[in-house]
């Protein structure tokens, strides 16, 4: 009888979670020009809420969000470009606002890290890898080895009735 209470609550909060960004921009907050509401939606999708941190200001009820969401609208309607709009919030907040940063000289060691660790960590699996089967395939005991293995053998041997 749990098992479908537990369903029933999953469904609940998914839908609950997958209406919750629709319900961040306001009507009062919409644009007339469809196509202004479109640029504008597109770049609150790339811009950090400074409060939530990790949301869009497009997905976030925050006020500092609402405020963002309305300043893009305003900048779009007096004629800003896409570029001139993110730059007046990078010159205003940091490079932080941006959700996805600009691949330049100071973000480069955010674009490069990723790519470089997973080389790395690519390249130690195989030498590892290599040197395991090497040492597998070579299948041979050393001296000592083969005088330890003898000893245990004889000293079973030895017990054995």
């Amino acid at each position: 009888m749990r098992h479908p209470l537990r369903a029933v609550l999953l469904a609940i909060g998914l839908v609950l979670a997958a209406i919750g960004p629709a319900l961040a921009v306001q009507p009062g907050e919409r644009l007339q020009d469809p196509a202004l509401e479109a640029r504008a939606r597109a770049l609150s999708a790339e811009i950090r809420c400074m409060v939530c941190q990790n949301q869009s200001i497009d997905d976030s009820d925050a006020q500092l969000a609402k405020d963002l969401r309305v300043l893009v609208r305003e900048r779009l309607s007096a004629g800003d470009d896409d570029d001139a709009v993110r730059d007046f919030l990078v010159a205003r907040y940091g490079e932080f606002v941006l959700l996805k940063p600009r691949f330049e000289g100071h973000t480069l060691i955010l674009w490069l890290a990723a790519p470089v660790l997973v080389a790395v960590g690519a390249l130690a699996s195989f030498l590892a890898w290599r040197r395991r089967a090497r040492v597998a395939a070579d299948g041979r005991l050393s001296a000592e080895e083969e005088a330890a293995l003898a000893r245990v053998l004889s000293e079973d041997q030895r017990g054995m009735p």
